[in-house]
């Protein structure tokens, strides 16, 4: 698929000839290699590896994968079942296979047709987000950002990346700051990466030194993504992002959430609810397959965590933006 209307200049997920393609993010920025795939499982085993992440290109990506299984002739409800364990936290994954099955078809050119909008309507969402959420920059602004948001983590242009991107498009940027993200890197290796791509400054920053460049530097804005966000406004997102709110609160720092309204998960009340996923502790005892910790040492490693949405200034939407979220205007804002 080369979809059109989006800013970056690398595809991140692509439809080729009856054939996933996935731009592997694992060995970004230092190798660009792109994995080909044909089966729903396969696919799964790709975004439970990382080799796709980001909770709207997972979504993108798992539609394609059940449309694979549709072209060879499998089984949909498997294909359905092993797609929707690949992980449990980000909410449009699940969006994106009820989509597919709500079709009630196995005809393979209608089901390749419906991811291939999904994706398409991912990348103008993404647009329009950027609009809303640039309209909230001034002029000369510092941006804060966490994980990554952007092309690679969406059909194509970003959610959070996306705003920074539409506001760099109108001159307001003047710096943005990305936090490494720790254990995965994400920041690091693919928001410096995306940022540089498109000249845009930025500096890394290790994620234990956000509260000093809070306290010296001025920062207007910190914009993140979410990977679920439940019927009050609480957000789940990377690891991190919690602490990041508390630091801008104390600090008089703008945050913003900037997510399509397919990641709203309205069944849930509260963040409490929120299934957090925990992976495997050799992430954090090792960085790449190189130990950094004493063998033997346990460590947690929950992927995401919940930030309430009474530290949140706003969250940007396709669909307009909530100012100071709440079930409420959470609601009010879903009902359009």
């Amino acid at each position: 698929m080369s979809a059109t209307g989006h800013h970056a200049s690398f595809h991140a997920i692509e439809w080729h000839h009856q054939t996933l393609r996935l731009l592997d993010q694992r060995v970004l920025p230092h190798e660009h290699k792109v994995l080909e795939y044909t089966t729903a499982a396969d696919v799964a085993d790709a975004i439970r590896a990382m080799v796709v992440r980001g909770a709207p290109a997972i979504g993108v990506t798992a539609a394609y994968g059940y449309a694979l299984d549709a072209l060879a002739g499998r089984d949909l409800q498997q294909a359905y079942k092993v797609l929707a364990e690949s992980r449990p936290t980000a909410v449009n994954l699940f969006w994106a296979l009820e989509r597919m099955a709500s079709l009630g078809t196995s005809d393979a050119h209608a089901l390749v047709a419906e991811a291939r909008r999904i994706h398409e309507e991912d990348i103008q969402a993404n647009l329009t987000m950027g609009q809303f959420g640039a309209s909230l920059i001034n002029d000369n602004s510092v941006i804060y950002t966490h994980c990554n948001t952007g092309a690679l983590a969406t059909g194509g242009h970003g959610t959070a990346l996306g705003v920074i991107r539409s506001a760099w498009a109108d001159g307001k940027v003047t710096q943005v700051y990305a936090g490494e993200t720790r254990p995965w890197l994400q920041g690091a290796r693919l928001t410096a990466w995306e940022l540089m791509q498109d000249k845009i400054p930025v500096s890394l920053v290790c994620d234990s030194a956000a509260a000093q460049l809070f306290r010296r530097e001025k920062i207007d804005w910190v914009i993140v993504g979410a990977d679920r966000i439940t019927a009050n406004g609480d957000v789940a997102n990377k690891i991190g992002t919690y602490s990041l709110a508390v630091l801008a609160k104390h600090h008089g720092i703008n945050v913003m959430v900037v997510a399509p309204t397919t990641t709203f998960d309205l069944s849930l009340a509260s963040g409490d609810d929120i299934p957090i996923e925990q992976r495997p502790q050799e992430e954090v005892t090792s960085v790449f397959g190189h130990p950094v910790a004493p063998h033997g040492c346990a460590a947690i490693n929950p992927s995401f965590d919940v930030t309430p949405a009474g530290l949140i200034d706003v969250i940007a939407t396709e669909k307009g933006l909530i100012m100071q979220p709440d079930a409420e205007s959470v609601a009010l804002l879903l009902s359009r």
